[in-house]
């Protein structure tokens, strides 16, 4: 069988097809990605906007507090301050949380309520754990009596991958506050409060230098940039093999 010439070789058609299609279809996925990061930035500035909004609102009463999800959610950020008693014994320890680039324990303890029957979940903040003794609680200071505590309105503490089933001893992966609920006997609100330090207040051991929620937006406009570099590369280099290249040989 002979081939004409300048006709191409058999078989060379469809691999170059595939060579286009796949071209096509990874230059048009790395945009796509790029556009997904620049939504989720967007989602994080609208949050950010959002936190600012409610955090020049006046502080929260603890009266005030939902007793709902769907009021807690309307809440959340903002300021408040409570009065009540620490339940030291129900103190849990979230295990693989990090704060300042250090891996330790979120430290969450439920607070009565001065004047009401309810507790509400209080991140107290973080401390590092002994790695030598992986079962070993650190020590912290719990005072008695009636405490105020400062901070603002939040979720339930953020949820890790779990593999194995849930923990119900003080060194926990995660916190549901209405699993806590159930297992305390305790009334908790469908809330919790991140506390922040007052000047003045008595040292606890607890570090509290929470990040912002939104504080890293700028990751996900470096990784739209790289994803639509990364496209933009592929289509280059598509068009110099196939274009530019073959024409100077």
């Amino acid at each position: 069988m002979s081939v004409a010439v300048g006709a191409p070789a058999p078989g060379r058609g469809w691999r170059g097809a595939l060579v286009l299609i796949a071209a096509i279809a990874t230059a048009a996925l790395c945009v796509r990605l790029g556009l997904w990061q620049l939504d989720r930035a967007a989602q994080k500035n609208a949050l950010q906007a959002s936190i600012d909004q409610r955090a020049a609102q006046p502080p929260l009463d603890a009266s005030a507090l939902a007793r709902t999800p769907e009021g807690a959610a309307a809440q959340h950020f903002r300021r408040v301050t409570v009065q009540g008693r620490w339940l030291g014994a129900r103190t849990v320890f979230l295990d693989n949380r990090q704060m300042d680039g250090r891996v330790g324990f979120f430290v969450v303890t439920p607070l009565a309520l001065q004047g009401s029957g309810a507790a509400v979940l209080v991140q107290r903040g973080w401390v590092a754990r002994n790695f030598n003794d992986r079962a070993a609680l650190p020590t912290i200071e719990t005072p008695a009596g009636v405490v105020t505590v400062a901070g603002v309105v939040a979720p339930a503490p953020s949820r890790l991958l779990e593999f194995a089933e849930s923990a119900s001893g003080a060194i926990r992966q995660n916190l549901d506050i209405a699993s806590f609920a159930r297992e305390s006997g305790l009334d908790l609100l469908p809330l919790s409060l991140v506390q922040h330090d007052v000047p003045g207040a008595t040292t606890d051991g607890v570090r509290r230098n929470w990040p912002a929620p939104a504080s890293d937006v700028q990751k996900h406009y470096g990784y739209a940039a790289q994803w639509f570099a990364i496209g933009a590369s592929i289509a280059f280099l598509y068009v110099w093999h196939r274009f530019i290249r073959s024409r100077r040989r």
